[in-house]
């Protein structure tokens, strides 16, 4: 039994041992070169050495993809490739200064992390970290700073080496959505004094129904009696719906701006005719006149020794003894309303027989002049009439209507 089982041991031993010594297909990358070779032989250095290839210090090899050392044994396989992966120099430009290093790393990551470099959350690398190693190249580490970001009423910190501040609210987490802006703008380089400012931005849009007021448009007819008026036409108001477009910064409002407007209904233009037809009528009561226009007017008073001028006045326009019975009218109307007799009730018949100063009562009282009338009286018999009356301009009628009196 002992025999049987030292007989198994030493087969296997036997077996492991031609194993051992037997040559086995190795195939060797270098770059673009390749080499096919049997050898027994288990270290990559000796291997290597059999192909005329001479590694160089920080060179390394890969088996089967794997790195392993130079001199470390092959492990069996039935596929065995040996890859020599060449270490290529990189120029490295740092807040450190500017240091050559020589890496057969795969990746500038890979590089940078082999030979010491600390690269945290933030940092900008260039070229990125994943770029493959295939020739020299300079590698630029731009290491991240600390900005305050403001947003509404909160304020957060980041870290960024952006090149813009679009990029670095970006990679915070902040991006600017739709008409969100910044300061400084997206598209500028990272502030010096380490702040930057978020809006928020936002727009909404308001549409509010407005009333149109409607014109009057007057016309002269001959069929209506002078002084009255017919209406011709109802006025309707339009109806018309504006667009608003309303602008809020962080939740505030901070502009309107009135974009369209859309009429839904035209106004209709209020039409009336201003009568022109003289027709005579009894002024009324028991007083004998008739007249043709009938007026309201503004009324002062005046005497020959109290007419604002400094002294006594007697002489008027029309060369009449001014005193009771006589009034006045602004200048710019006397030629068309000189003699005209008029009635006024509480002072009687009178003449338009001078003019005054309207100007004066148009600036003074807001009065238009052509409805202002100076009433005059005889000195120590000044009557307070002052105030709105109503003056009849009697018989016969003139051939034309003046302007005014329409």
């Amino acid at each position: 039994m002992k025999f049987t089982r030292f007989l198994g041991l030493g087969l296997a031993l036997g077996l492991y041992a031609c194993q051992s010594a037997a040559s086995q297909k190795i195939t060797i990358l270098d770059g673009t070169q390749i080499y096919d070779l049997k050898s027994s032989e288990k270290l990559p250095l000796s291997l290597l050495a059999q192909v005329e290839i001479a590694p160089q210090l920080f060179d390394r090899i890969l088996f089967n993809g794997v790195a392993l050392p130079l001199d470390r044994a092959l492990p069996i396989s039935d596929f065995m490739q040996i890859q020599l992966q060449r270490a290529i120099p990189l120029t490295v430009n740092s807040p450190e200064g500017k240091k050559t290093i020589v890496s057969s790393a795969f990746t500038v990551g890979e590089a940078l992390q082999e030979t010491g470099y600390q690269i945290f959350a933030g940092d900008r690398i260039e070229p990125p970290l994943s770029t493959p190693i295939t020739a020299p190249l300079s590698i630029n580490i731009f290491p991240a700073q600390a900005f305050t970001v403001t947003i509404g009423g909160q304020t957060l910190e980041i870290h960024s080496a952006a090149r813009t501040v679009g990029e670095a609210l970006a990679e915070a987490g902040i991006p600017l959505v739709g008409l969100d802006s910044s300061f400084p703008s997206e598209n500028e380089a990272l502030p010096t004094d380490g702040k930057i400012r978020v809006i928020h931005v936002s727009e909404s849009i308001e549409t509010v129904a407005e009333s149109i007021p409607y014109q009057t448009e007057r016309q002269e007819s001959e069929d209506v009696p002078l002084g009255q008026e017919e209406l011709i036409q109802p006025g309707i108001d339009g109806l018309a719906i504006t667009r608003t477009r309303i602008r809020y910064e962080d939740g505030v409002e901070v502009s309107r701006k009135a974009e369209s407007q859309t009429i839904l209904r035209e106004p209709q233009t209020r039409i009336v005719a201003g009568g022109s037809q003289i027709v005579l009528a009894p002024v009324g009561g028991n007083i004998p006149y008739e007249y043709w226009v009938a007026v309201q007017m503004y009324a002062t008073v005046y005497s020959p020794c109290n007419s604002g001028t400094g002294g006594c006045s007697y002489g008027t326009a029309s060369g009449a003894r001014a005193g009771y019975g006589i009034v006045a009218v602004d200048y710019s109307i006397y030629s068309q309303l000189a003699g005209m007799k008029v009635y006024i009730p509480g002072y009687g018949v009178a003449t338009i027989g001078d003019t005054g100063g309207g100007p004066i009562i148009e600036t003074a009282l807001g009065v238009p002049r052509t409805q202002w009338i100076d009433l005059g009286f005889d000195d120590g018999n000044i009557a307070d009439m002052t105030g709105w009356v109503t003056v009849y301009f009697l018989a016969p009628a003139p051939a034309e209507v003046p302007y005014f009196l329409k």
